[in-house]
């Protein structure tokens, strides 16, 4: 369970403390490091999934100054719904993560109608609400960060992620137009987009239950130039970066964390 201190603010002293945060699909993989690492590092955490179980679970870890919300990403009524319940909860938002999505691996001619629509559905769709019905509400509380999960597939495509390629690259080319808007706005808002190659989260599973968990790692960090796929926190270490004040001239941006692919 996360620490807290007895200070002023009723939390512990850290990189975010005192913001306030939303991260979504929080119920495992990337969004669960991150809710956790910001709320260690002093931050209140409404942690969003449509894994009610999932979600409740990493809240009860992280326990006081969190709370978690039954989410459907894809869901308009559902957004404005959740941005309501933190607005009454924690009276204002400066953190925005948008780290819900699925994996695809299928290429243009195996993709169907109901495919190219699902995975955009919540990998792209989810993005454009979160920052439509976000940027009102992190203006009101005075400014802040919004950080779009992409991949390292919205950079670099592949021949069987057509789908998934154009859902996240659509993410990199959103987080600019949203951050070029804030500062025309005036509204003190940020927002970049994080490009993550493999990392070890369930969005792996299909791998591991093709080839085995340890050959379909394997065979996965050998196209890694450091050699190994990439931990949770390796991700949730740069997603704090950018949520944090220490990236306060850092906006419409990408932020690789791929161990070297993009170099080669």
């Amino acid at each position: 369970m996360v620490e807290s201190s007895s200070s002023a603010a009723g939390l512990r002293a850290g990189r975010v403390a005192g913001k306030r945060a939303l991260v979504t699909g929080a119920a495992s993989g990337l969004g669960r490091a991150t809710a956790i690492m910001l709320a260690r590092e002093g931050a209140r955490v409404a942690l969003t999934d449509i894994n009610e179980a999932g979600g409740r679970a990493a809240q009860a870890e992280i326990g006081g100054h969190s709370v978690f919300l039954p989410h459907d990403v894809t869901q308009e009524a559902d957004w404005q719904r959740v941005y309501g319940a933190v607005e009454a909860q924690f009276g204002g938002l400066e953190i925005l993560v948008n780290s819900a999505g699925i994996g695809m691996g299928k290429t243009i001619e195996e993709l169907t109608m109901e495919d190219w629509r699902r995975v955009h559905a919540v990998d792209l769709d989810s993005v454009f609400l979160g920052c439509k019905y976000g940027v009102p509400l992190i203006a009101r509380s005075g400014g802040g960060s919004i950080v779009n999960i992409s991949s390292i597939a919205g950079i670099i495509a592949g021949h069987n992620m057509a789908g998934y390629n154009s859902a996240k690259a659509a993410v990199r080319m959103l987080s600019k137009s949203v951050a070029l808007h804030c500062a025309r706005q005036g509204y003190n808002i940020r927002c970049n987009s994080v490009h993550p190659t493999f990392i070890d989260t369930p969005i792996l599973d299909r791998i591991r239950e093709r080839f085995g968990a340890a050959d379909g790692m394997t065979k996965l960090a050998r196209q890694v130039p450091l050699g190994r796929i990439g931990k949770p926190d390796d991700v949730a270490y740069g997603i704090l970066y950018l949520a944090s004040d220490e990236s306060s001239f850092m906006t419409g941006a990408e932020l690789v964390l791929d161990g070297g692919i993009s170099a080669m």
